[in-house]
């Protein structure tokens, strides 16, 4: 009683594939993210993966995992069908400015890497104190800075100016 049935067809559908694509590299690795409360959450699956054959690197906003799956086969093993991927994969994350790399963690368990990203204490939301507004409010005009102090002397002078001539035309009044 044989364990498998031998289609030629589907081996060369195997090879076709192979030759074309490369069935022994990893084609994805698949993803899940989130967001939760302050920081993001990102599942890769890396079934048949030991811990220590996971990288994960951050350069700048950048995040590579790499991870290297090596066959179960040993030498003098007669290999009967060989589908798994294996060999050296990466996928790159590309983060938004809003998150923290630095604080970036890492957790491999049964397979499936989790990362943690938090989000960045200045992209936070965060409450601003509104004051009351008790001083006049100034208007400054554009200009450069001796135009300013001219224009700031001359408004001086004609205010003086007109002080004195309230004074003396109410000091004429009077008089009359």
């Amino acid at each position: 009683m044989a364990l498998m049935r031998f289609d030629p067809f589907r081996e060369l559908d195997r090879l076709a594939d192979q030759a074309m694509v490369g069935a022994r590299t990893a084609r994805t690795m698949p993803m899940e993210a989130m967001r939760r409360g302050d920081q993001f959450i990102v599942a890769l699956d890396l079934p048949g993966v030991a811990p220590e054959d996971v990288d994960v690197t951050v350069e700048r906003n950048v995040v590579e995992v790499t991870a290297r799956r090596r066959p179960l086969r040993q030498e003098g093993d007669e290999v009967i069908i060989d589908e798994r991927p294996q060999g050296e994969f990466r996928r790159q994350l590309f983060l938004g400015d809003n998150l923290d790399p630095n604080n970036l963690s890492a957790e491999f368990d049964h397979g499936v890497l989790v990362l943690t990203i938090p989000v960045s204490e200045a992209s936070k939301p965060r409450r601003v104190q509104v004051s009351e507004g008790h001083q006049e409010h100034q208007v400054i005009e554009a200009g450069s800075a001796s135009e300013q102090d001219a224009d700031s002397a001359a408004s001086q002078d004609a205010g003086s100016a007109s002080q004195q001539e309230a004074v003396s035309g109410s000091q004429q009044a009077t008089n009359a």
